[in-house]
């Protein structure tokens, strides 16, 4: 597993409401239809549409905190700024799609906080366990105990999403394929 990744962030809580968008109100519809999948171009144009010059002013191990129905859309793109970016994603909901595409790039995410909102504001200086479920504000002395990544996910986050995981896993096969794909 990589030696720099971390379960625990700590960082400034980026608040939004419900029913946030992927195409419009996380990453641009233009750049989800080019399939624009390089995160150096994904990078700055993280939350344009929603919060301009997001990605100058946020910062590795930031936390982006939402409200229900985060990312409606089966979309990768967003999700793979907020990786690149170090960042990590608590929401009340998101769809199962969304969901599946955020741990598929190797988001540290949290779904299934209710009110998460209501204990933190823009600014707040969080801390956030994605292992055990930990969620504390820092800056208003609360915490609370969400839903954990499950044990089944956890492998494909800390190796950076499926590629991470694939890529462990051709490493490790005991019996190696001939260029024509038979062992």
């Amino acid at each position: 597993m990589s030696s720099e990744f971390r379960w625990v962030l700590k960082g400034r809580c980026y608040k939004l409401g419900h029913d946030v968008p992927h195409a419009g109100g996380v990453i641009p519809n233009r750049l989800i239809v080019a399939r624009q999948f390089d995160p150096k171009e994904l990078v700055r144009h993280l939350f344009e549409e929603t919060d301009p010059g997001f990605h100058e002013r946020c910062r590795p191990g930031d936390i982006i905190v939402a409200g229900r129905n985060f990312g409606m859309g089966p979309k990768m793109n967003g999700y793979i700024a907020m990786q690149a970016l170090g960042l990590g994603l608590v929401c009340e909901s998101m769809p199962f799609l969304a969901y599946r595409a955020a741990i598929g790039v190797g988001l540290r995410v949290l779904t299934d906080c209710p009110s998460v909102t209501t204990i933190c504001g823009a600014g707040d200086e969080l801390e956030v366990d994605f292992e055990s479920g930990h969620f504390a504000n820092v800056s208003r002395g609360v915490s609370r105990e969400f839903p954990p990544l499950p044990d089944a996910l956890r492998e494909i986050v800390e190796l950076g999403g499926n590629s991470g995981w694939l890529k462990r896993w051709w490493e490790n096969r005991e019996t190696p394929m001939n260029a024509d794909g038979r062992q």
